[in-house]
């Protein structure tokens, strides 16, 4: 067995979203590579043909790329960026005195430098950018919005763009310039004061505008009806989709409080402007809206605010208003599951039974799974398919294989076995994987509490787990509302290659098995989960497949929020944790993260329901913990406040407990750049096998 360096990561390329093109010949798609020089991440944009396994076109060549969309006429690709100026928009003679877009004059050649973001910020917003790949040549600069473009489309005859983007004031305008040129202070009024990824927010308001591609020169038409609002609006955007029949939907919450809910509606706008159309109820929390072809109704994925384990469901959207079209089939839209229309039927990935897949849901309800050819032993993580219905291209993620991109005939998802039209597009991460073994994975079940629960297990490929009593590494998944299946990881390969076991266990309070499962933890953190993989790991040892000794626990977000309890409640169960990225007080984290509204809804209020938040904090029985403990955090998690895990970190060194805090400064709820991923896989390594009990008796 090799160990994979923790310096390969800058080998890995991770595949993100894809876009099939209009006749379904193509297929464009965004990577994210890794600099090592400049220590940073790297995501660009490519195109690769959809009839048979060829290297991936590369189209971009500065850095960063997403939301690639493709022309009705499938000849033009159009992308966000962050990127410079186009040189285009930067040559030539510029009138002095002609007005920007914020009221100003644009500078001159002695106002600074010419790459300079518009709005005077150093670092560039993105932009629309353009290909035409029938002429050739690099992208062109579509816009030129001081606040940037946080989403758009196509109209349906693609010879104008719908655009969002952030519309100051200049009283607004003015606010912002003194926090991007002075620093502050921060002034808001806003119940949702910050937002993770986001940092502080402000009161500017989101439109959408018309750019008319035909005149370039013209100034982008607001469509003064058309505004953005709501806790998450910064996160998720207005959503913007130009339907056949000639309206453009987006997203958007018009209560009277927009800070202190979760819900969004729909609304219908035409792109000449004038009122917009609110099409759904003010009660659920709609998004992805989808128009179906030829027709004025659409689907969106919508989920129920107050109701935090109910599963998100599709929604056709028309003259009788929104009508729930998987209600009776308990399962959740899976994360990041926009329907897709077909032959008049959505296609749209379901989370079932621990498993990622694909789902064809009719207009009368009737729901089909389909795509059996995935099988359970890989995760679907990405589906798209052309306009035209004849192709659909789905993102796999096998554990041994890794994550790439496959091609299908959309009449042969149906099919009960594995298609001859089945074809491989991409094997982006070939090098890594032909050079270092990557782990296998086994699915097991154990009984907890009356129930049968399963998990995945995770060994290098030289290994059998019941040859005797490896390491183990509990790696328990986020959310809660979330599963773990089998899927390729590079942090399983480090954690694998180096002889340990892996294991992911799918405790109660996830999804993919119904509301009755999610129900089982909601309000109640701290209690189900901790059962849960307790008696998973034991179930484990009793197979002989572990060493009950050498547990270590690892888990991010969530995952950091259960070691918290399972530390403190089971404090023989790891031999060392690594919490990151936790809450450990609900108390205190009330207000000081960027989920309020969550809160509220599982606990209610704090002031008035402090036992629940009492029951749930994991901090108040911290005499308990005798574990070493890493404990990692964002200095810049608004998700969960990197002071959480400065209390948890406090309370265990208050007791002589072996801990150790690691805070990445600008670091979001997220792994930031590689060489922070790098440096975290060698902190928790390190962690583990200081605190390994066999490496203690070889000493």
């Amino acid at each position: 067995m090799s160990e994979l360096p923790l310096d390969a990561y800058y080998d890995l390329t991770q595949i993100g979203e894809v876009a099939v093109s209009p006749t379904g010949d193509r297929v464009a798609l965004t990577a994210t590579e890794y600099d090592q020089a400049e220590e940073e991440a790297v995501t660009s944009l490519f195109a690769a043909p959809t009839d048979g396994p060829r290297e991936p076109h590369r189209l971009t060549s500065a850095s960063g790329a997403s939301a690639p969309t493709w022309g009705p006429d499938g000849d033009r690709l159009a992308f966000l960026a962050a990127r410079d100026r186009d040189v285009e928009r930067r040559v030539g003679w510029q009138d002095p005195e002609a007005e920007g877009e914020d009221g100003e004059a644009d500078q001159d050649d002695e106002g600074g430098d010419d790459d300079e973001s518009p709005g005077g910020d150093d670092e560039p917003k993105p932009q629309v950018w353009l290909f035409d790949l029938a002429l050739g040549g690099d992208a062109r600069q579509v816009t030129e919005r001081d606040e940037g473009v946080a989403g758009f489309d196509w109209s349906p005859d693609g010879d104008r763009l719908v655009i969002e983007s952030r519309d100051p004031t200049d009283e607004e305008s003015e606010y912002l310039d003194r926090l991007r040129e002075e620093g502050g202070p921060i002034e808001t009024t806003r119940l949702q004061h910050k937002l993770n990824g986001v940092g502080w927010t402000d009161d500017v308001t989101p439109y959408l505008f018309v750019v008319d591609l035909e005149d370039p020169e013209s100034d982008p038409r607001r469509l003064d009806d058309a505004y953005g609002g709501g806790a998450f609006q910064d996160v998720v955007g207005m959503e913007p989709h130009w339907g056949d029949a000639g309206r453009i939907a987006f997203t958007s919450c018009r209560l009277d409080r927009p800070d202190d809910t979760t819900v969004r509606d729909v609304y219908a706008v035409s792109p000449e402007g004038g009122d917009a159309e609110r099409l759904t109820g003010g009660d659920l929390s709609h998004g992805a809206p989808t128009w179906r072809p030829d027709a004025d109704e659409l689907a969106t994925v919508a989920g129920y605010p107050d109701d935090p384990p109910a599963p998100a469901e599709v929604y056709l959207v028309g003259e009788g208003g929104p009508v729930s079209l998987t209600a009776d089939l308990d399962r959740t839209v899976a994360r990041g599951g926009d329907p897709v229309w077909v032959d008049g039927a959505v296609y749209v990935p379901i989370a079932d039974e621990s498993h990622t897949r694909l789902a064809r849901v009719e207009t009368d309800g009737t729901t089909e799974r389909v795509f059996a050819a995935q099988g359970r032993d890989r995760a679907l993580a990405g589906f798209d398919v052309s306009a035209d219905g004849s192709t659909a291209v789905a993102v796999l993620s096998d554990p041994t294989a890794g994550t790439d991109l496959y091609a299908v005939d959309v009449a042969d998802l149906g099919s009960t076995t594995e298609p001859d039209s089945l074809r491989r597009l991409t094997r982006v991460n070939e090098s890594l994987i032909d050079e270092f073994a990557m782990p296998e994975a086994t699915r097991v079940e154990w009984e907890s509490d009356g129930w049968t629960l399963d998990g995945v297990v995770y060994h290098d490929p030289d290994v059998d787990p019941a040859d005797g009593d490896h390491p183990l590494v509990v790696a328990i998944h986020g959310g809660p509302m979330s599963y773990d299946e089998p899927v390729f990881s590079f942090a399983h390969a480090a954690l694998t290659s180096r002889g340990y076991l892996v294991f992911r266990p799918n405790y109660r309070g996830g999804t993919s098995r119904g509301r009755e499962f999610t129900a089982e933890l909601t309000g109640a953190w701290g209690t189900a989960e901790v059962d849960d993989i307790a008696a998973g790991v034991e179930s484990l040892a009793d197979r002989g497949w572990v060493d009950p000794d050498r547990v270590f626990g690892h888990g991010f977000s969530y995952g950091g929020i259960a070691q918290g309890f399972l530390v403190t409640q089971r404090p023989d169960l790891f031999a060392a944790a690594a919490p990151e990225h936790g809450i450990y007080d609900l108390r205190s984290a009330f207000g000081t993260d960027d989920t309020h509204t969550w809160f509220e809804a599982e606990y209610g209020l704090p002031w008035e329901n402090p036992e629940a938040y009492d029951a749930a904090t994991a901090i108040l029985d911290a005499g308990n913990v005798e574990t070493p403990l890493l404990v990692m955090a964002g200095g810049e998690d608004w998700r969960c406040p990197p002071s959480q895990s400065e209390q948890l970190y406090v309370a265990a060194r208050k007791q002589g407990v072996d801990a150790e805090l690691v805070v990445y400064p600008d670091e979001h709820h997220n792994i930031g750049d590689p060489d922070r991923a790098i440096h975290r896989l060698e902190k928790i390594l390190g962690w583990y096998e200081t605190h390994d009990p066999a490496v203690d008796a070889e000493d």
